[in-house]
């Protein structure tokens, strides 16, 4: 998973435990480094108080030796007392003369192998050459550390007779078993911290984006339609009161401008409203003028046809008015919004209903089961049958071979689902946004009020209403209302 894709409390809450871990490897690691430094600062000054002791009884034994002090006569001087002062202080200690030979050892048997015999040019170089004559070599055989000093042996006045070797092994046993040990107790604490950390970056996490979820809430619940609430948030930082101040001021030109494209749009919709009457209405207004007029003119009281062409003017006068009966009856059913009544109905009975008053033989029903529980108006959900059926067969074709229209009823989780398919011309592409929209219509007859009365009722009931569509291989409707 991308780091992008995370969300900011889950950001916030990684970056915490990435930032206790870090802390913790951190703090491990400086740990092991000083218990390192602080191993060879050990190592380095128990040398040197070994060295320094020993160093000590060699001046005694030189001191109370009844030989003459020489370098010729350190092996004399020494030969027994070199192993009582390695017994005391556990370290083996080598002599050598001051051109790099060697005088005489505590290692009884001396092995070729693992002692030199003779120092090399380099150390006694720096041996030489150093203020503090002092010289420490450090190297590692088998895994292990060793270290070696040289310093000069001097007599009482302080010339130097020999070259005094103390060979050290680095023991870091003890060392090393108390780095584990508080490794191991410093694991179990950051263990602690660690799930002490993630539950306090979880509430800590939660508690930083409780107001950007709260804002991002209401951002996705701001709708044209309805009146938005702004956000009323009482504890915040400084960034969150911006971005709540700035969410409440856009509310505020989101509901002027809702107002006022409101307005607009009622006022555009009279208008187009006003237009269309009136031009519904010209219609079969000017057909009735030239009937009153032409009777006029030719009305004569002796003429013995006359109750034949009072009946033929008085029927046209008659159809006439019926058709602006029935322009005012479609805008009147449009207009009206349809009764909220919850009528318990079997859908699939109320559809065959709808479908009863269609005498086309090639309208085919197809329903799930018998019975089909949903709470709707019986009036209202036959309206929509009805008028998409009626779409159905006049977008089939007169001279159509095969004419096709099938109505299915079935449930869909807690819906129900009308699909009313035809095989007609199908929708064009420049039409398919205008279908629902009131007084479009392709057909030379109909005020096109039809599709976007069903809309209307659809959607106060909740439901909706979609459609797919090829053109000359027909339509599918399908029509979604929710049972409860």
């Amino acid at each position: 998973m991308k780091i992008k894709r995370l969300s900011l409390r889950a950001r916030i809450f990684v970056a915490m435990i990435l930032l206790v871990l870090l802390a913790s490897v951190l703090i491990a690691a400086v740990t092991i480094y000083q218990y390192n430094e602080e191993a060879k600062d050990y190592h380095r000054e128990r040398l040197e108080r070994k060295e320094k002791a020993i160093r000590s009884s060699i001046n005694f034994a030189i001191r109370e030796t009844t030989y003459p002090v020489t370098t010729e006569n350190i092996p004399l001087i020494f030969k027994d007392e070199i192993f009582d002062i390695d017994a005391i202080h556990n370290l083996q200690i080598n002599l050598y003369d001051l051109e790099g030979q060697l005088l005489k050892s505590s290692k009884r048997t001396i092995q070729r192998d693992t002692t030199e015999q003779c120092i090399d040019a380099e150390i006694l170089n720096q041996l030489a050459n150093t203020a503090e004559h002092r010289y420490v070599v450090k190297k590692e055989e088998n895994g292990q550390t060793f270290q070696s000093s040289y310093s000069y042996i001097t007599d009482k006045k302080f010339k130097n007779l020999a070259i005094l070797n103390l060979p050290y092994l680095e023991n870091d046993d003890f060392l090393k078993k108390e780095l584990n040990e508080f490794l191991l107790r410093l694991g179990y604490a950051y263990l602690a911290m660690i799930l002490a950390a993630i539950v306090f970056a979880y509430f800590i996490s939660k508690y930083i984006t409780k107001s950007l979820k709260t804002i991002s809430e209401k951002m996705n619940e701001i709708r044209l339609e309805k009146r938005n609430k702004k956000i009323q948030i009482k504890s915040s930082s400084e960034e969150i009161e911006t971005l709540v101040n700035s969410y409440n001021s856009m509310i505020e030109e989101l509901e002027d401008s809702a107002v006022k494209l409101a307005t607009s749009e009622r006022e555009q919709a009279w208008r187009e409203m006003a237009k269309q009457v009136a031009h519904e209405i010209k219609n079969p207004l000017t057909p009735m003028r030239l009937s009153v007029q032409s009777f006029q003119r030719k009305f004569n009281p002796e003429d013995e046809n006359i109750h034949q062409k009072v009946e033929e003017y008085s029927n046209t006068l008659i159809q006439q008015i019926d058709t602006m009966s029935s322009i005012a009856s479609a805008f009147s059913n449009f207009a009206k919004m349809p009764a909220q009544k919850s009528e318990v109905l079997n859908v699939v009975h109320i559809v065959k209903l709808a479908l009863d008053i269609f005498n086309e033989h090639y309208i085919n029903f197809e329903a799930e089961t018998d019975e089909i529980i949903a709470k709707l108006d019986r009036t209202q959900l036959i309206r929509v049958v009805t008028n998409l059926v009626k779409n159905g067969i006049q977008a089939i074709p007169e001279d159509s071979e095969d004419p096709k229209i099938e109505v299915k009823v079935f449930s869909e989780f807690n819906n129900v689902k009308i699909v009313i398919e035809d095989n007609g011309i199908g929708i064009t592409e420049e039409n398919k946004d205008k279908v629902f929209e009131p007084k479009f219509t392709t057909k030379t007859s109909g005020m096109g009020l039809g599709l976007a009365m069903v809309k209307n009722i659809v959607e106060t009931y909740n439901g909706s209403i979609t459609f797919t569509t090829q053109e000359s291989k027909g339509t599918t409707f399908i029509v979604t209302f929710p049972k409860g």
